[in-house]
């Protein structure tokens, strides 16, 4: 007898680079809430309200744009959200380089190593949100 259940689909290059996305931040996501303080500290002193505030409000977008990624329905949205949210986090990975120009050079270097890293997060995400439901 042959099996006449259907193969399942070939899942699109861009879904597990989306998981892997929405992992990353739901991970970052919950340490804005379980260890706030040094998001605290890299909130750009321009914004208004205090700082704990937009570590919160950081979190909550951070764990809301991992859900739109992890689910092929919302995916497309998902890595439009991605690619905003990571320029948005930019101004706050600046403060931090600057803020640490005191520390030993490993973490100023690891520091100022955060900023252009946001250069591949916003592409990959732009790439996730082209490839749409199938990425």
């Amino acid at each position: 007898m042959t099996d006449s259940t259907p193969a399942p689909a070939a899942a699109s290059p861009a879904a597990p680079s989306a998981t892997a996305l929405a992992g990353l931040l739901a991970v970052a996501g919950a340490t804005h809430f379980l260890a706030p303080k040094p998001f605290d500290a890299i909130v750009p002193r321009a914004l208004p309200g205090r700082a704990r505030t937009w570590t919160y409000v950081s979190g909550v977008a951070e764990l809301t744009v991992a859900a739109a990624l992890a689910n092929p329905r919302t995916r497309r949205a998902g890595g439009w959200m991605a690619a905003g949210l990571f320029l948005a986090v930019l101004p706050a990975n600046v403060q931090m380089a600057l803020d640490w120009q005191d520390r030993a050079p490993a973490l100023r270097a690891a520091a100022w190593g955060r900023v252009p890293l946001q250069v591949p997060l916003v592409v990959r995400s732009l790439r996730i949100a082209r490839a749409g439901r199938r990425g």
